[in-house]
């Protein structure tokens, strides 16, 4: 059994909450590494399960405008130069073809938008021969700052042992 991957990109501090608390989830079934996108390796080899989360920016992943943006309201996490969107692009086609999920943060508690930066990034990921074990999943805040609501950091834990426990053995 392979090891799995937990990318994220943080703004304000909340993405970065909910990536640790899904890599504690997914520890509960697989080794884990967790890696702020500007460290994240782009060879997969020996992962079972890339899972890749941030904020949703203008109903998508976060561009270097809205990264500006974010910066200029006051957000001290992350950097301008490269995002998820930036990382998932640069990825090569991968040849073993390890499982994906994605998730994201947003103030809104409308579920049912029609897009978000999971959602970008399940796309993304496709595209470059990633097979998703999971739907994409949205953790909420308060506000663009934050807090997160609450509960959300359990509910992620819980969400990335459901990750973690849906990788097929053979993976």
């Amino acid at each position: 059994m392979g090891r799995a991957l937990v990318v994220y990109e943080s703004m304000f501090g909340n993405s970065e909450l909910i990536a640790r608390a899904v890599a504690e989830g997914v520890a509960e079934v697989l080794p884990v590494d967790l890696v702020d996108v500007t460290h994240a390796p782009r060879d997969l080899e020996g992962y079972a399960v890339l899972v890749v989360g941030g904020p949703t920016h203008a109903f998508t992943m976060s561009r270097d405008t809205t990264r500006r943006e974010a910066r200029e309201q006051g957000a001290t996490h992350g950097c301008v130069g490269e995002g998820l969107r930036e990382w998932l692009a640069a990825l090569p086609q991968q040849g073993r073809h390890p499982w994906f999920a994605s998730f994201d943060t947003r103030v809104t508690r409308r579920r049912h938008l029609p897009a978000s930066a999971a959602r970008s990034a399940a796309r993304s990921a496709r595209r470059h021969g990633l097979r998703e074990v999971a739907s994409p999943e949205s953790f909420f805040v308060e506000d663009v700052d934050g807090p997160l609501v609450a509960g959300e950091l359990e509910r992620a834990r819980h969400w990335g042992l459901d990750v973690a426990s849906a990788v097929p053995a053979a993976a």
